[in-house]
């Protein structure tokens, strides 16, 4: 999955949302690490209702614009929950393995960047 397709399941997760709510919540959810162009979201959104992860919601015409809502559907929870496990699990063998690097005979390990000798804050 994904970068984008994840970030969209997670921005549907617990709303229907539009397209223009779909890229607020994503920015939101990432802390502006992750901004989509609208071209690439709506790709991202034909793609995930072509696999049937999400679903058209309703349309509503606010000042005089179409706005589109789409839903995350039982697959699509289904495969998030999924991509969230493969994730958290890769993170999990990183840390370990950070862990086991710090331990290993002959690791030099770096000093955390901090205050100078004198300790004080400039």
């Amino acid at each position: 999955m994904t970068q984008a397709a994840f970030f969209v399941l997670t921005a549907l997760a617990d709303q229907p949302r539009h397209g223009y709510g779909i890229l607020r919540e994503i920015e939101e959810l990432s802390a502006g690490e992750v901004q989509l162009r609208v071209g690439t979201l709506y790709g991202v959104l034909d793609r995930l209702t072509a696999d049937g992860l999400i679903a058209l919601d309703r349309e509503e015409v606010q000042q005089g614009r179409l706005r589109r809502y789409y839903r995350v559907t039982d697959d699509g929870v289904r495969a998030l929950a999924a991509e969230a496990d493969r994730m958290a699990a890769g993170a999990g063998a990183a840390r370990r393995r950070i862990a086991e690097g710090r331990r290993a005979p002959g690791t030099v390990i770096p000093p955390a960047p901090g205050p100078g000798l004198a300790g004080g804050l400039a």
